[in-house]
């Protein structure tokens, strides 16, 4: 049972919009903790439908978070490399990977699935030299490692 104190002090946080009122909203300040995340990026059988979904997720972190408050990196093997594919034609894909990367999100691709499936990386959008890690799945364990939360949306 609440005390009279824990009582008043739940209404002026609900009368200033603190709590459950503020779900879906940007986070008061100081709400997230600084976070290092590594997100995996497989693909899906939906295709670019997915990758629209992780990229509205990757935005929707950064803004809850603050740019300055997180660290992101995006792991992407196997059908997650048609990420980069589709965005090679897709202008909206590419702009919003743009701006993802403007926000300090790094996008690692594994040279093993280029190796396997015969992908040339001057194919894929915005993927340089420094992007291309030796294997996905290891990339992943070694962020984790280092204290990278995983999510694979």
């Amino acid at each position: 049972m609440m005390d009279f104190r824990g009582l008043m002090i739940a209404v002026v946080l609900a009368t200033l919009g603190v709590g459950a009122a503020h779900a879906g909203s940007e986070a008061p300040a100081g709400y997230y903790a600084d976070q290092k995340v590594v997100y995996h990026n497989d693909g899906s059988p939906d295709g670019t439908a997915y990758f629209k979904r992780l990229l509205g997720n990757l935005r929707n972190h950064v803004e809850a978070v603050g740019k300055s408050h997180v660290e992101i990196r995006v792991v992407s093997h196997g059908d997650g490399v048609a990420l980069f594919q589709s965005a090679a034609s897709d202008k909206e894909v590419a702009t919003r990977i743009d701006a993802l990367k403007a926000s300090g999100i790094r996008f690692l691709v594994c040279a093993n699935t280029l190796r396997e499936r015969k992908i040339d990386r001057d194919t894929l959008y915005g993927v340089t030299e420094d992007d291309i890690v030796p294997s996905g799945a290891a990339e992943l364990a070694r962020l984790q490692g280092m204290g990278f939360a995983y999510i694979h949306p």
